[in-house]
């Protein structure tokens, strides 16, 4: 498969799943967060398909779109490990949802990103709230959901949080 391949397959996916989790999340109640805003295509997305929800983006660098950038207090800068542990005071309350678009490509450096997040998404997500991931992410209190059939099983992960 060409990386052309695989990146109109990673979007149509991340597409999919972000309709479709804006369909399931039912009365969780919260705002998004969106960790790695990149050049803000699925900020802009999420936008759309949550409107009236607070979506705070958390990136080190700002390369998106001028149309999609968050205002000053929705964009949150620094690296995201050090900056998600410390952000429930802004955001103001547990996250309904976390899409997180963080991978590397290099699986090694993917495996230690997954280990260090997933622990730091369980403390600012809400119970019973979802996550999206391009890694996989595991934790004892995010449990693994059934992604749609159209979604090759590893290229995305679908978690809610029990408890």
């Amino acid at each position: 498969m060409s990386r052309l391949e695989s990146f109109i397959n990673r979007m149509t996916a991340q597409k999919i799943l972000l309709e479709h989790v804006a369909e399931v999340i039912g009365d969780v109640t919260g705002p998004i967060l969106e960790l790695g805003l990149g050049n803000g295509r699925t900020y802009d997305h999420l936008r759309q398909i949550f409107p009236g929800c607070e979506i705070f983006a958390f990136d080190r660098v700002l390369v998106a779109h001028p149309a999609c950038i968050p205002d000053a207090h929705h964009m949150i800068f620094g690296e995201i490990r050090e900056t998600l542990a410390f952000c429930a005071p802004r955001i103001g309350g547990p996250a309904a949802f976390v899409h997180c678009d963080l991978g590397s490509g290099d699986p090694t450096m993917d495996l230690a990103t997954g280990a260090w997040l997933a622990p730091m998404i369980v403390q600012v997500l809400q119970p019973g709230g979802h996550v999206l991931s391009g890694l996989e992410l595991g934790h004892d209190s995010l449990e693994t959901l059934a992604l749609p059939p159209q979604i090759r099983p590893g290229r995305y992960f679908h978690y809610r949080k029990t408890g």
